[in-house]
């Protein structure tokens, strides 16, 4: 498979195919590589920044608008992820990196994949308690996969996002979340449980 240049934005972030992604862009470097790719109509690749180095995989990001610019160069615009990407190398010789990147396969996507019963089972009591919001939301035709979607939705820690980023097949990140949501779940019933008890006091 061939390798492609891609302009590379590290950041705190773990960015999925299908998820939008909205960043305001204050670097002077980083308006320069924004710039570029709206300009030539490109991708940028968003890549977890770990300590001094970067993670291995990564996601495409398609700048959708720009939603503001400010008189001093800063802006903020929406994204939205798009393919995967192994970085083979990365390059300094610009004023922001590039990576040589292996952009990395889909499976065709299922409607309901069979791995997915018990993980459907266990989500939307998952999103319920962590966020608050009575009603889950609705998988779009962005998310080319069930897990990407699912993982989207919940505030999962870094390391978990990254983990169903760079996993293999479909089955395997269904995998990830489903055993992420079994840990997972004890707890938020449990601060839910305490929530609802200091607000009635201790009483109930």
């Amino acid at each position: 498979m061939s390798a492609d240049w891609l302009p590379l934005f590290p950041l705190q972030v773990v960015l999925l195919p299908g998820m939008s992604l909205p960043l305001h862009i204050f670097e002077p470097r980083y308006r320069l590589m924004i710039r570029a790719c709206i300009d030539r109509k490109e991708e940028f690749g968003v890549v977890l920044a770990q300590g001094k180095g970067l993670a291995e995989t990564g996601c495409s990001a398609q700048i959708v608008r720009i939603t503001r610019e400010f008189s001093d160069g800063r802006l903020n615009i929406l994204t939205i992820g798009r393919r995967r990407f192994r970085i083979g190398q990365v390059s300094n010789e610009l004023a922001y990196l590039q990576g040589e990147v292996e952009f990395l396969p889909e499976e065709e996507a299922e409607a309901m994949p069979a791995e997915a019963a018990e993980l459907m089972r266990l989500w939307p009591e998952a999103y319920r308690l962590a966020t608050g919001e009575q009603r889950a939301p609705k998988r779009t035709p962005e998310f080319t996969a069930l897990s990407y979607f699912i993982a989207a939705t919940l505030p999962l820690d870094l390391e978990t996002r990254q983990a169903v980023l760079q996993a293999e097949s479909e089955s395997s990140r269904l995998g990830i979340l489903e055993e992420r949501l079994r840990e997972w779940l004890p707890r938020l019933r449990r601060v839910t449980h305490l929530k609802r008890k200091a607000a009635g006091n201790g009483h109930g």
